[in-house]
Order: structure tokens, then C-alpha cells, then sequence
């Protein structure tokens, strides 16, 4: 059987590429944008890949056409698998009728961490000779590869809230029916797809629906926005966290940053996590984790000692210089919150020493300035941010100024990084936010540094 998938190189449908090769099927697919790293994973699977969108692409007649979201009516390959009558289906559908099905399904959601925290409980598994299957939006050191089937009946996912197709407008988690399900935050983000936060607290609540009376959903006690969705209807055992509080899971801070902390159940420690990552909203996602792994039966003091050994995922928080006295970080902000949480971790950790935040607002809400003052204001713990003005950003980004006053407003990359060469004097971290390439800024710094 011959599957042709349309957008192969976005993290989700790159790593469905991979399952289907797996599963021994021939494989190919187009995109717009085919480069690194995700193109060298699929060309080491065995897939061909087409740049650009085509009708002469489908030339082979494919069995079968799996459509990723991000394309839409109009587009020249769309166009031709209609037109040519050729089967076709969403990327989660597919997933969830040829892989998932018969799986015990452990699905991370939320607003933010479900890649760090679907890696987690990856490698939790892993450890401890589960050998999971998972999908991840990302590359977890620990496993350097991004998607894989396993050998086993679990089977770890990322659940984004984000639609299916443009012909299925559900949210992709709707189709995975999770038996352990964790509802990580909730906030309002895709701001081109969803016009209010009630209409991404419905699609939720659908996933709730979805998850059995035998299951287990875990979700932070202080989430009021996962709250009035778990209030909507839950037929579900709910385990709730938090952190230096007073529910059955909580984890009390040994270290401000978040790098050490104790695991109790019931006021009984289970343990203590000593890790090399920072911040509360990690602590959360951790504790989150070792609850989904208790599920599968996993004991909490075997999921801290994993944890322990826990390698992190690319692009969050990663450390990839370190140079005459500056600490160059990349990571993959999408939101004001995330970008916040880690700044806040880092603060905790660092002290006093200077910290630059350097965003680039490529997120579809960022983009369109729906959260201008709490953009402003997440920036908070950075010494200085600069912040990014690309020509075809849809707003003004002075207007950050009115919340803040330690923002600078940069037109090009040039003027970024002439800007770092003069800062670096004094040294301290630098962390450039950016869930895109962010015009190659990482190699380009290096290099004027060095």
C-alpha cells in the first residue's frame, strides 16, 4: 500500500510518516518547506520526499492521501486529490484507526507542555522496559527521534487542541480516545481558528467525553479553566496536583527553581526529583507524568528515578553555546504564559546574573497581537527583551512599551544581533524564543560572539 501525505514535514505529520513506514507501507510526501532536521529523519526512514505542492505529484496514484491541517482549499495537490476522486483522510483519523485502536493510549493536552511533558512519560515507559510507542511535536533527546510504533500496547501522544483538516474541524485529540488522559492547562491560544476561550473549553470537554469510567484523567487543582471543563460532565476518575499545597499528588520545592523537589501521595513521599530542568510548570508536567505512569503501573519511585536520567526535548530551554561568558539558550516559545514559566525558572536559578530574552511572535495568536499586555508582562524577569518587528506582522509592536519598560524593538536580524555583540560584554544568558527558524539568528549569533 502506497500513502502520499500532503505537509510530511510539520512535526506531527513527519512523525506519522515515520509510524507508517514502520508499519511497512511505501511512504512519500510533499511540502512547501522540506529541510532539516525533519527531512534527514524521513529520508533516513526510507521516504522520498517532493518539494512543493503539485498535481503532477500524484502522479504515482496513491492508495491513499492523508491531508495534514495546514493545507487548505485552493492548494494545487488539494485540488488534484479531489478532482482525481483519490481516498483520502486526516492525519489523526488515520492514526487512530491504524495505530491506535487497539492501544492503551496515554494522551497528553494543554495549552502548554505537552511536547516536554508527552517525553516524559515516553521515556518514564522506556526506562522501565515498557517499550512504548509515541508521537511527539518535537525530538526527545532521549530517544533522538520524534515518532516511533513500539513494540508494546501503549502508546504515548501529544494531544493538541489544534483541528483536524480542513475538511474535519474537530480537535485532533477528539480522535485518540485516551485511557489515561492528562489535561496539563488550559489558556487561549490558536487564536486563527478559535474565536474565544469558551470554544476551546467545548473541544475539551469533547475529549472528556471520550475517556472511559475506567480511565484516569490528572489535571493541576489550580487550573479554574480545567475546572469548568471537568464541570461540564466527567464520567472519570479525576487525580488532581499541585505544588506546596493540599491535594493526593503534590510536589514540595526543595530548590526554588524547580531542579529539586520531593513527590508525595497521600502526605507519603515517594521520593525526590533531582533533574537538571528549571521551573514550576516543568515540576507539574513532571508530577503529571509519574501519576500517568502509576496508572499503567508503574511505581512513583521507579518513575523518579527515570525521571532522574531525563534528558529534555530539543528546543526547550536547550543549551547549544556557551561563549566568553554567555550562555546562548533556544527555545520553542509559543505563548506569553510558556515564555513567563521559563524566564521565571531561569531567574530562580541564575540569581542576579543578566538575562536578554530575545522573541521572535511567530505563533498564528502572537502574530495577530492578541495577548499584547500579557506578552509585555511575561517578559518581566529578562533584564532586557528584544523583540522581533518582521514586515509581515499583522501589528504594531511599540505598543508593548505601555505594559513595560525593558523592551527594544528591533526591524531586522542585523540590528538584533549588533545589539547582543555589545551586551555579551557584560555576559549573562541569552535565551532566543522562537517556535519557527527565526531566520537562522542561532548559527549567525555563534559565529559574532566567537
Amino acid at each position: 500500500m502506497h500513502i502520499h501525505i500532503l505537509g510530511i514535514c510539520g512535526t506531527f505529520m513527519g512523525g506519522l510518516a515515520v509510524i507508517a513506514r514502520q508499519l511497512g507501507y511505501e511512504v512519500s510526501g510533499s511540502d512547501q518547506n522540506v529541510y532539516p532536521p525533519m527531512s534527514t529523519q524521513l529520508e533516513q526512514q526510507g521516504i522520498q520526499l517532493i518539494e512543493g505542492y503539485r498535481a503532477e505529484n500524484l502522479d504515482c496514484k496513491p492508495d491513499l492521501v492523508i491531508i495534514g491541517n495546514a493545507l487548505s482549499r485552493g492548494n494545487a495537490e488539494v485540488e488534484a486529490v479531489l478532482n482525481q476522486g483519490l481516498n483520502y483522510v486526516s492525519g489523526p483519523q488515520w492514526l487512530a484507526e491504524h495505530v491506535l485502536h487497539d492501544k492503551w493510549v496515554l494522551g497528553v493536552a494543554g495549552t502548554h507542555g505537552k511536547t516536554t511533558t508527552t517525553s516524559m512519560l515516553s521515556w518514564i515507559l522506556e526506562h522501565q522496559g515498557f517499550n512504548p510507542g509515541f508521537l511527539i511535536g518535537g525530538i526527545p533527546l532521549n530517544f533522538g527521534i520524534s515518532a516511533r510504533l513500539g513494540k508494546s500496547g501503549f502508546f504515548v501522544i501529544e494531544a493538541d487542541e489544534y483541528d483536524s483538516a480542513f475538511f474535519d474541524k474537530r480537535s485532533k485529540f477528539v480522535h485518540y480516545r485516551p485511557r489515561t488522559a492528562i489535561l496539563n492547562n488550559l489558556e487561549y491560544d490558536h487564536a486563527d481558528i478559535f474565536p474565544d476561550l469558551a470554544a476551546i473549553k467545548t473541544q475539551f470537554h469533547h475529549l472528556v467525553r471520550t475517556i472511559p469510567g475506567e480511565g484516569l484523567i490528572i489535571s493541576p487543582e489550580c487550573d479554574e479553566n480545567i475546572n469548568e471543563v471537568l464541570a461540564m460532565g466527567c464520567w472519570t476518575p479525576v487525580a488532581k496536583t499541585s505544588i506546596d499545597a493540599d491535594t493526593q499528588w503534590n510536589a514540595k520545592l526543595l530548590k526554588a527553581d524547580g531542579s529539586q523537589f520531593s513527590v508525595l501521595f497521600e502526605y507519603n513521599q515517594q521520593g525526590i526529583v533531582d533533574w537538571p530542568l528549571t521551573g514550576e510548570h516543568n515540576v507539574y508536567n513532571a508530577l503529571s507524568a509519574i501519576v500517568a505512569a502509576q496508572h499503567v503501573g508503574i511505581m512513583p519511585k521507579d518513575a523518579i528515578t527515570a525521571l532522574g536520567q531525563f534528558k529534555n526535548v530539543k528546543r526547550r530551554m536547550e543549551v547549544i553555546a556557551k561563549l566568553n561568558g554567555v550562555t546562548i539558550y533556544d527555545d520553542f516559545a509559543h505563548h506569553p504564559t510558556a515564555i513567563e514559566a521559563t524566564l521565571d525558572g531561569l531567574r530562580k536559578q541564575v540569581g542576579q546574573e543578566r538575562i536578554i530574552a530575545i522573541v521572535e511572535p511567530r505563533s498564528n495568536t502572537m502574530r495577530m497581537g492578541v495577548h499584547t499586555e500579557t506578552l509585555a508582562k511575561s517578559l518581566s524577569h529578562a533584564d532586557l527583551a528584544i523583540i522581533y518587528q518582521p514586515q509581515y506582522l499583522d501589528w504594531d509592536l511599540s505598543k508593548l512599551k505601555n505594559y513595560a519598560d525593558n523592551i527594544d524593538i528591533c526591524q531586522s536580524l542585523d540590528e538584533i544581533i549588533a545589539k547582543l555583540k555589545l551586551e555579551a560584554r557584560s555576559g549573562g544568558h541569552f535565551v532566543l524564543m522562537s517556535n519557527g527558524s527565526f531566520g537562522g539568528i542561532y548559527q549567525r549569533l555563534q559565529e559574532v560572539l566567537n
